[in-house]
């Protein structure tokens, strides 16, 4: 535990501090935890509960929508009440997914707005939360998160609860996730960078959504946690804001995704003749009845830099070779031993 005095971005001393931690046997939560320990004087009261964990699982939104909606929404709803009521300040996570779809996907596609990156670009006090219809049912999980932030702002605005909230864009590191039949369900279907992990670990086919057109940005977990200590350590700057936390400058589409993890994993697994084939699928037979999908998720950064002097630092290329050498190092010798036993016959 580090004893060093610290002192925030106004050159304030900073006191030690006890967190309380939902989920921190979680991807963030974990990563939160390592830092906090090893570099500040904080105390950690760590919190994880499966019941409490929250579904954050495009496969689960419009096949749970109902467990969706309680565990992003109900089962939140303990720990604002306890914070407003007690004084306790609230650093909540939730999603860029409340965005939902950009103003520029329903433009005509020959208009020429669609190179103004003003109709593309998420910003935290001004873009709009568009999402599809009731009957596209992975919108359950947008609609909860951004139900639990208009309570939280509510409540700050209401009853004087200190809040920060935190809208992560595809954040990506060691442990993000689970690998199918090997520390997960052998049915589950996990988010788009472990879903490709698991087909380059096993040499299978990586599916591509829809022909794989959407674009994302993605962040590397240990630039985001960062991000989070500058909010926890400077409550004067971070208290009643929503701060994107993502990295513009690491955007892709999915097929673009799926070709650079292919060349980065041929590296990290020392199999310079790795050749695995994408193929494309349709999101109903991916994902099933009630998918709908957002175009693009490109964060504005301007809040967060002025507030808190936060730039990410990691390239997509360090970050995906980082992850998949976490990646073959954890998983390739148990999916190995899991794909050569025989089959009863």
């Amino acid at each position: 535990m580090a004893t060093a005095a610290r002192v925030d971005l106004d050159g304030n001393t900073i006191r030690p501090m006890t967190i309380c931690m939902i989920g921190a046997g979680g991807f963030i939560g974990s990563h939160l935890c390592e830092k906090v320990l090893a570099e500040t004087p904080h105390t950690v009261l760590a919190v994880d509960t499966i019941n409490l964990a929250a579904i954050c699982t495009p496969a689960d939104y419009n096949t749970r929508p109902l467990d969706t909606i309680y565990s992003n929404f109900i089962d939140a709803l303990p720990v604002v009440k306890y914070c407003s009521e007690n004084g306790k300040r609230l650093i909540h996570f939730s999603t860029c997914e409340v965005y939902g779809k950009t103003i520029g996907s329903f433009l005509p596609k020959d208009s020429p707005l669609l190179k103004d990156p003003a109709y593309f670009l998420l910003t935290e006090d001004a873009s709009p939360c568009i999402f599809g219809p009731i009957e596209k049912q992975r919108w359950s999980y947008a609609c909860a998160k951004q139900l639990i932030e208009r309570l939280i702002y509510a409540e700050g605005a209401e009853n004087g609860l200190e809040f920060t909230i935190v809208r992560p864009f595809n954040w990506i590191g060691p442990r993000m996730d689970f690998i199918p039949g090997i520390d997960g369900p052998s049915e589950g279907v996990p988010r788009v960078l472990a879903c490709f992990s698991n087909n380059l670990l096993r040499g299978e086919p990586l599916k591509l959504v829809d022909g794989g057109h959407s674009q994302r940005t993605f962040v590397y977990i240990k630039d985001a946690i960062e991000a989070v200590m500058l909010m926890i350590e400077n409550p004067a700057r971070a208290n009643g804001h929503i701060f994107n936390v993502g990295n513009p400058h690491n955007e892709v589409t999915v097929r673009q995704l799926a070709e650079m993890m292919t060349q980065v994993y041929s590296k990290v697994s020392e199999e310079a003749s790795l050749e695995v084939p994408t193929i494309d699928v349709s999101s109903k037979e991916f994902y099933g009845e009630g998918y709908d999908d957002s175009d693009k998720r490109i964060p504005d950064m301007t809040i967060i830099n002025k507030q808190l002097g936060w730039n990410p630092k990691t390239s997509l290329w360090d970050l995906l070779e980082s992850t998949l050498t976490y990646q073959h190092r954890t998983y390739a010798q148990a999916v190995k031993q899991a794909t050569s036993k025989p089959v009863a016959s």
